[in-house]
């Protein structure tokens, strides 16, 4: 029997490390996850917010899921800014239907659409389509005044220009007085582009080339020149 060195059945063993155990993985932040989802469903702001406050709390915590945040991020700035568009459009086209008053009281551009019955027109635009134009107090000298609207029912499908047109001019008469001073009807019927955005409003225009009337045909106290 060999004699053991003294102090050597005091010793303590080897440590004995089991292969393949390693440090356990940061768990993923949850918050990336919804981040990521908001964005592919078209949830803009919801992605947004979801992913700033994802990489905050990738930042303090150490948990995973960076890549998903900024994924996250950046699809919820893309939908966040189309809403924005969508919004400003939306604003926009509405502002272009608003109806003006009857008179205005003072000059401005103004969408056709928005004329009613009443409304002064500075300069009468050439034919063909009719987009904006100059709507002044009617105190003011002026082309033209609408005299009459017609409106189409919301619900009636396009019946075609030439029927649109029609339709407008049989409502748009001039009383005998007013042709003697040598004003004529000019009338303007929805298109069919505008007719599609939801404008269904014919108008009966008293014209006076050259221009210069001040007043109004609706009240008699127009002055021809």
């Amino acid at each position: 029997m060999s004699e053991q060195p003294p102090g050597d059945r005091y010793a303590y063993p080897e440590p004995y490390y089991a292969p393949g155990w390693e440090d356990l993985r940061p768990r993923r932040e949850p918050t990336a996850v919804w981040a990521l989802v908001a964005g592919v469903l078209l949830l803009g702001p919801v992605a947004l917010a979801l992913g700033l406050v994802a990489l905050r709390r990738i930042a303090t915590h150490g948990t995973r899921g960076r890549g998903l945040a900024v994924a996250g991020v950046v699809l919820g700035g893309v939908g966040t800014l189309a809403l924005v568009g969508v919004v400003v459009a939306g604003t926009l086209t509405a502002q272009a239907q608003r109806p003006l008053p009857a008179d205005v009281t003072s000059a401005r551009d103004a969408h056709a659409g928005q004329l009613v019955t009443g409304s002064c027109v500075g300069e009468l635009p050439a034919d063909g389509s009719v987009g904006v134009v100059r709507v002044v107090p009617c105190a003011q000298e002026h082309e033209a005044q609408v005299v009459t609207q017609l409106d189409f029912d919301p619900d009636a499908v396009w019946p075609g220009q030439a029927a649109a047109d029609a339709r407008v001019a049989r409502a748009c008469v001039l009383d005998a007085s007013e042709v003697a001073a040598g004003v004529r009807p000019v009338t303007w019927a929805p298109t069919e582009q505008g007719w599609a955005r939801g404008d269904r409003r014919g108008l009966c225009l008293a014209v006076v080339d050259g221009g210069g009337v001040t007043g109004s045909f609706l009240d008699g106290s127009a002055e021809v020149p």
